[in-house]
């Protein structure tokens, strides 16, 4: 096959900026990756975002912008238009060379039960200001078919399994994304990758310290350092019916809620928090078809260490290793973005985004509408 050079965008349920991520692939066995960026959000444009997770539970069909929904629609796409224009000129060797570019936008709704998930961002506006072909909106197929419309990533992480370096490729593997929402892949020997949203990820942990302590996030875990974990509170947040249900699954950023960790002290909740952020994606083993012999973390979540001291003692007591992502060669930041461009290239040739394994489609699925001629 063909190898193309694509960018990969991704602006995710943190809601702190755009991941930026070249990679040049054959859409299946070839991953090439290239250099990596971000672009943060300021607090007041993120406050906007978050404003707009109010308009957005109103919206019933995929088109609707109530509220501010559609300048602010037009306002991430022009973002990520400048953010691209930037990348390009930083990196012409790489992303200057771009053919393609796959956008995800801003995901500020997803009811997977009602087949419904809205990502704001225009994908031909964001062609005509590139000038480049753009694929985007690569959920809705999914659903349409029968999916969560998430985790879209596992096709992305198995090929990634399979071309780690021999001392790290053992398997199964499972590939952990730590983000505002945590979602696990499964990736055996051989078949189709399993996958599913295990938790909540960071989006809780953030919430926490902007309401109790008024910074954005807890940065290497500082606040949650100085506290304990009130199991209680944990065990009240496991005991979600969210984890009863068979994969595959998904979840919306505020199917969870502060409503359990309430009248905690700032350290206390932080920390407490984490140990749910660890213990949902332990959960999620007894839902794999076998024990994973490797769990490799990626993402934000990656970057506080009580997160990933709770999975290791959790992994450990089952006979597992967790490693990070650049333990094994890989970028835990640049990830998602370099799904998208990996994701971009599949649409374009048809290939599969999702599985019945994955989210639970009825076929294995293509999706991605395709704004300019690639």
């Amino acid at each position: 096959m063909t190898v193309t050079c694509a960018i990969g965008l991704m602006s995710g349920t943190s809601m702190d900026g755009i991941d930026l991520a070249v990679v040049e692939t054959d859409g299946a066995d070839v991953v090439r990756r290239g250099p990596s960026g971000f672009v943060p959000y300021e607090a007041a444009f993120r406050r906007r975002i978050e404003a707009a997770l109010t308009d957005a539970r109103t919206i019933v069909r995929r088109d609707e912008r109530p509220g501010d929904l559609a300048d602010l629609e037009r306002e991430i796409t022009l973002r990520h238009a400048r953010a691209v224009e930037r990348f390009r000129a930083d990196f012409p060797q790489a992303a200057g060379r771009a053919e393609l570019v796959g956008f995800h936008g801003q995901t500020v709704l997803h009811r997977p039960e009602k087949a419904l998930t809205v990502q704001l961002g225009d994908g031909a506006l964001l062609a005509r200001e590139t000038g480049l072909p753009v694929v985007y909106d690569m959920r809705a197929a999914d659903m349409v078919h029968g999916g969560q419309g998430a985790p879209l990533v596992p096709v992305y992480h198995a090929a990634l399994a399979r071309s780690l370096p021999a001392e790290h490729r053992r398997f199964p593997v499972c590939l952990v994304n730590v983000g505002g929402i945590s979602n696990v892949t499964f990736v055996p020997a051989t078949g189709d990758p399993v996958a599913f949203d295990s938790g909540p990820g960071n989006a809780l942990i953030d919430q926490w310290v902007r309401a109790e302590g008024g910074v954005p996030f807890d940065a290497d875990g500082m606040i949650a350092s100085e506290g304990g974990v009130v199991r209680m509170v944990v065990d009240a947040y496991l005991d979600s019916p969210f984890f009863a249900r068979r994969a595959p699954k998904s979840l919306d950023r505020n199917d969870f809620t502060l409503d359990l960790a309430a009248g905690l002290e700032l350290a206390d909740g932080a920390r407490t928090l984490a140990a749910v952020s660890a213990g949902a994606i332990l959960k999620a083993a007894d839902q794999l078809p076998e024990p994973p012999k490797l769990w490799i973390v990626c993402g934000g979540g990656r970057k506080n260490p009580h997160i990933v001291a709770d999975l290791r003692a959790g992994a450990e007591a089952i006979g597992a290793e967790v490693l990070l992502a650049e333990d094994v060669g890989l970028d835990g930041d640049a990830m998602e973005a370099e799904a998208w461009a990996y994701l971009a290239v599949r649409s374009v040739l048809g290939l599969p985004l999702t599985y019945p394994t994955t989210t639970g489609c009825w076929e294995a699925v293509t999706g991605g509408v395709l704004a300019g001629n690639a």
